[in-house]
């Protein structure tokens, strides 16, 4: 166990002496330690006996994305492009695109929340307008809440919204919820995990703690050997063909007959092959 494990593993104990339970992923928030740190603290903390219970929970945590963020700090797109324009001429709608991010988005937003319109101003051209005085940002202000929209029936249709903007995203969070143990103490005994010739002979394992051993556990892999490269090969030739319907000839028929060698497969009369240099001839059947 390192020195900030062990650390970790310290103040896990001390909160749950003063509290019933503790909740791994609020705990690492609240002790600004990373979570991944505290798992590792409970698992070490569990070796030990029953000095804690520990139950593994799996939460759906939605978040802000980059572009929720930039909504929480800046607005929505259809107030940002609201603010822009003129509230008395109005304002080109070319010009006002270009002047907010997702323009697009944003203009489809206001003109279905009825807080634009577009009509002719006192030049003729088309321009985009206000049809309020004011707005309230409803889309900001749910991100703001986030915490508290998510566990609110009323909102369904707002998050729904949010979630096909990607306003908002869903993770799963893996925590551990701890309790205390049957044999539960703030101060962490550390197990040993070998005995040594020393301690046979001072006598000192008799009042020592040993780790239970894991019989469960897998052991290193073991080295075989492996088949050469050319035998590889050779064996995937053998399976294509095996495949394609050809059958193996007996192994331990190693002489053939020249209808069997040539004449079946086909083979011209004056085929090179058939030469006395390239295939060996026996006299007699035998």
């Amino acid at each position: 166990m390192s020195n900030f494990t062990e650390e970790a593993a310290s103040r896990i104990l001390k909160c749950l002496a003063e509290e019933s339970s503790v909740n791994s992923y609020e705990f690492s928030h609240r002790a600004n330690i990373d979570h991944q740190v505290i798992v590792g603290a409970i698992k070490s903390l569990l070796v030990l006996g029953e000095v804690i219970d520990a139950q593994q929970l799996q939460t759906d945590n939605w978040e802000l994305t980059v572009e929720g963020q930039d909504v929480v700090s800046n607005g929505s797109y259809e107030a940002r492009l609201w603010g822009e324009v003129d509230a008395i001429q109005g304002t080109l709608q070319q010009e006002l695109m270009n002047k907010v991010p997702n323009s697009t988005i944003g203009f489809n937003k206001a003109m279905a929340c009825g807080w634009i319109c577009i009509g002719k101003g006192i030049d003729g051209e088309l321009r985009v307008f206000r049809k309020v005085e004011s707005i309230t940002d409803t889309t900001r202000v749910l991100l703001c809440q986030l915490s508290v929209v998510l566990n609110d029936t009323a909102y369904a249709e707002q998050l729904k919204e949010l979630k096909k903007r990607k306003l908002i995203d869903k993770s799963v969070i893996k925590h551990y919820v701890v309790t205390k143990g049957s044999q539960f103490t703030v101060d962490i005994d550390r197990l040993e995990s070998e005995l040594t010739s020393e301690m046979i002979q001072s006598g000192s394992w008799k009042s020592m703690r040993f780790k239970a051993y894991n019989f469960d556990a897998q052991g290193p892999p073991i080295d075989s050997g492996h088949l050469h490269p050319l035998m590889k090969v050779r064996a995937e030739i053998r399976e294509i063909f095996l495949e394609m319907g050809f059958t193996e000839m007996p192994t331990n028929n190693f002489v053939e007959s020249s209808f069997w060698n040539f004449d079946a497969l086909f083979q011209p009369q004056q085929h090179p092959a058939r030469d006395c240099h390239d295939t060996f001839f026996l006299k007699g059947n035998d």
